[in-house]
């Protein structure tokens, strides 16, 4: 019971703290090099956007590596815990979150086009965290089963360019592209 209100206060304090929030800019380095820019729903996915945006105002995203790339689909990124590019465990990277509280599911009627931004979850609907994958093309069939949180308004050839992973789960092999720097615009 007292998890309940622990957990409501600080999604409450997060979405005060995001409430003029209304993107990201994200400094791409590796293969891939330049600047995107993603509009954030905050209308869409309130609390999964306050999250995002609590953990970019903390600098957790700088320096995150893009662990699983798989072309034609989806680059998938955010694990705080294990995905930094200096000083982290790469090796498990996709495996961690950050210390805030998983997110509640929000799924939307919005489609999983070309430049839409999603969160990455495990088994569970209800467990987003910190990673989100930005899809290369559309990706229907995850309509209605992943929450929607932004989209990509410029650098989507940015996107394009980040280095491809080996195999069927799109793990990077050697030095992944990383998101050098994430900063929320307003």
């Amino acid at each position: 019971m007292r998890k309940g209100f622990v957990t409501a206060g600080i999604f409450a304090m997060l979405a005060s703290s995001s409430a003029s929030a209304t993107g990201l800019k994200i400094e791409i380095a590796g293969e891939a090099n330049g600047t995107v820019m993603i509009d954030l729903l905050e209308d869409v996915a309130p609390q999964h956007v306050a999250q995002i945006t609590a953990l970019a105002k903390k600098g957790a995203y700088d320096g995150v590596v893009f662990h699983r790339v798989i072309e034609g689909f989806m680059a998938q990124t955010g694990d705080v815990e294990f995905g930094q590019s200096e000083g982290g465990d790469t090796a498990r990277a996709g495996m961690g979150g950050s210390e805030l509280p998983d997110i509640a599911a929000e799924f939307s009627e919005l489609p999983f086009d070309k430049g839409v931004v999603g969160m990455a979850r495990s088994q569970s609907p209800d467990s987003a965290n910190s990673q989100f994958f930005i899809m290369f093309d559309a990706g229907h069939f995850l309509n209605g089963q992943y929450t929607v949180v932004g989209r990509v308004t410029e650098g989507q050839d940015v996107i394009d360019a980040i280095k491809l992973g080996t195999g069927g789960n799109g793990a990077v092999v050697g030095t992944p592209d990383m998101m050098k720097t994430v900063t929320v615009t307003e």
